[in-house]
């Protein structure tokens, strides 16, 4: 059997999709495909890939227009004799072929108030109760495909990146505020810089997430709802009113 990729060819400035028929293999995922491309009809291809094993969030791009991890994605999972389309996230800058520049998301990504520990008990040790750190554990599974930020509506359709920081971020940020031993406060950065009011909570991050991660229910809304507490909560600014301090 068969199958035919319509793989994309260029720049940030021109391209245009190519066919590219390729011999089908028991087991074989998209990024099989690709490299198959690459041995046999175009050496010059461009894509990124690290692990082929979902861990490095390396090959990420555009599968039939939904963004998906090449490594995962099995070939099989496709109608037989239908072309399979590839392109590079449409939510960043395209260098070459399937490899964007996402730079911008580690610039983000240094602008978010590390992490600020309590002081220590008495004893010198700190403590925590299991629950607590089940919370945020899962954000901690993020491995950075960035299909959550090329999915986005804010970035991907309205390319809001002077403003928002993107799905992937509000997770970096809900595991730093929910952890039980950080005293930072990043409301501010929340509202102000994250842009967390963009967000409407479609959940399309959440389902192209290839680590499960429930981004929308578990991170993005109690932040939601931390900036509406510290912001907009009518008591809350009587008080700081009070106190001078707003």
């Amino acid at each position: 059997m068969e199958a035919v990729l319509k793989i994309f060819r260029g720049d940030a400035t021109s391209g245009a999709f190519r066919d590219y028929t390729v011999p089908l293999d028991e087991g074989m995922v998209v990024l099989d495909a690709v490299h198959w491309v690459q041995a046999h009809q175009a050496s010059d291809l461009a894509c990124r890939w690290n692990c082929k094993a979902g861990r490095c969030g390396s090959c990420s791009a555009e599968v039939n227009g939904k963004p998906r991890l090449m490594c995962m994605t099995r070939m099989d999972h496709f109608p037989p004799g239908e072309p399979i389309t590839l392109a590079p996230m449409k939510a960043f800058p395209v260098l070459k072929d399937l490899v964007c520049d996402v730079s911008w998301n580690y610039s983000v990504n240094r602008r978010i108030p590390a992490f600020k520990p309590a002081p220590p008990e008495a004893d010198g040790t700190w403590r925590m109760q299991q629950v607590d750190i089940d919370r945020v554990q899962e954000f901690r599974k993020c491995i950075e495909c960035f299909l959550c930020q090329d999915v986005c509506h804010v970035l991907r359709d309205h390319d809001r990146k002077d403003s928002f920081a993107g799905p992937r971020f509000l997770v970096r940020l809900a595991g730093l505020e929910m952890h039980p031993l950080d005293v930072e406060s990043r409301g501010a950065h929340l509202k102000e810089e994250a842009g967390i009011g963009f967000c409407n909570i479609t959940k399309c991050c959440t389902e192209v997430c290839p680590e499960s991660i429930h981004i929308t229910d578990n991170a993005i809304i109690p932040l939601k709802e931390r900036v509406v507490d510290e912001f907009y909560d009518p008591l809350r600014r009587l008080w700081r009113r009070l106190r001078g301090s707003a």
